[in-house]
């Protein structure tokens, strides 16, 4: 709960923030974004045509760095996400 607070908060400061330097710099409306939802690694679909098999595999035989190169390689996720995929799909 208080975690919440602090972090809206934050939130609030960094609007401020932003008005201001919008009103420094004599612009009056932000351009409107496009919102793309993001999936999180853990809803992704692992299926073996996909080439996860080879994760499966590396993962099997305990090569857990080149399970989680390969993960990056298949997705293009950064390091901690692929860490993350990789030892959730495999918590052993």
């Amino acid at each position: 709960m208080f975690a919440r607070r602090r972090l809206e908060r934050k939130i609030d400061a960094l609007n401020v923030k932003v008005d201001l330097i919008l009103d420094h710099f004599g612009i009056q409306q932000l351009p409107a974004l496009p919102i793309v939802p993001i999936k999180p690694a853990s809803t992704t679909t692992h299926s073996a045509a996909g080439g996860f098999a080879e994760v499966d595999e590396l993962m099997a035989q305990g090569k857990k760095i080149q399970a989680i190169k390969r993960y990056r390689e298949l997705t293009g996720a950064g390091l901690k996400e692929a860490k993350d995929a990789v030892e959730h799909r495999y918590p052993y």
